[in-house]
């Protein structure tokens, strides 16, 4: 449930912690609440994760920090300001406020600078030519909205019109959601640039069917493979180089094709060989099996 609708962003940030139960999946809690959303019954499973939680309150902690600075240099700014009367010299100080998320202005006050014709200090009972008007305040944490933030962090809506707990638990319907993210991936793999999708022009909704159909196999062997790969190294309790040098247990089957991109099949005088299989292509055919291996003649 996207949390732009307000009646889901006005739940997430009203629960308590206290309205939370843990789940039978590790690091996860969930408060249930009925409603009636568009005119459909339904459960909103307000689901608070350990790991995520950690991830936004940190990112929050660096937004609030970055706010702070930015809070401070604006006020400076404007109060280096001058204003003609002091009904504009607040009505600045209250806009500018409102650009914060997480920060507000406190003592806040207007001071009037008298200017008079020659510089220096002015004679006694010389007029002011002028009177301008300064801000001048402290820029504070606002508590509540950062409070409500905290309170935010980790937490996300799942919604089902499976109203029945008979029929499909809390802890089901979050296994679910969790379940779906896998094959989002995959059909991310499926759009991506390098899968030439786009190239495929076809003008029959039978052959956009069978081009589907034709995709979706493609997935099902990519995802065999991956898995293949990541369950070979988990049992040899091995790693491989990951994009950035950096040792993985758990490479996707993309990063693997790529390393073998350099990869090429020579024909001399009748006799075949595999030209650039550096260590680590040895390393990585390793896990493979034989069924991959016998392509680059090691079988």
């Amino acid at each position: 449930m996207p949390l732009t609708i307000k009646q889901a962003q006005e739940l997430v940030d009203s629960l308590p912690s206290e309205a939370f139960e843990s789940s039978q999946l590790k690091g996860y809690r969930i408060a249930q609440r009925a409603s009636d959303y568009a005119g459909v019954s339904q459960w909103w499973l307000v689901v608070e994760s350990e790991q995520r939680q950690r991830s936004d309150l940190k990112a929050l902690k660096k937004r609030l920090s970055r706010q702070q600075q930015q809070a401070q240099s604006q006020l400076q700014a404007l109060s280096q300001e001058q204003f003609s009367c002091e009904a504009d010299a607040r009505k600045a100080a209250l806009k500018l406020q409102k650009r914060w998320k997480y920060y507000q202005l406190e003592q806040l006050e207007i001071a009037e600078k008298s200017h008079y014709a020659t510089a220096g200090r002015p004679r006694k009972g010389a007029k002011a030519q002028s009177i301008t008007y300064h801000v001048q305040a402290q820029v504070v944490a606002n508590a509540n909205a950062i409070a409500v933030a905290e309170r935010r962090a980790g937490r996300f809506i799942v919604a089902t019109n499976i109203v029945e707990a008979e029929e499909l638990s809390n802890d089901e319907v979050l296994e679910e959601y969790k379940g779906q993210q896998g094959a989002e991936r995959g059909f991310r793999f499926l759009k991506d640039p390098l899968f030439f999708a786009d190239s495929v022009f076809l003008k029959t909704p039978a052959r956009v069917a069978a081009l589907a159909l034709v995709m979706a196999l493609c997935l099902l062997v990519y995802t065999l493979g991956q898995r293949m790969i990541r369950q070979a190294l988990a049992n040899a309790k091995a790693e491989i180089p990951n994009q950035l040098g950096k040792k993985t247990s758990m490479p996707t089957l993309r990063w693997v094709f790529q390393c073998f991109q350099a990869v090429h099949l020579l024909s001399l005088n009748g006799q075949q060989s595999i030209s650039n299989l550096s260590d680590n292509r040895l390393l990585i055919l390793g896990f493979l099996g034989s069924a991959c291996q016998k392509y680059y003649l090691l079988c």
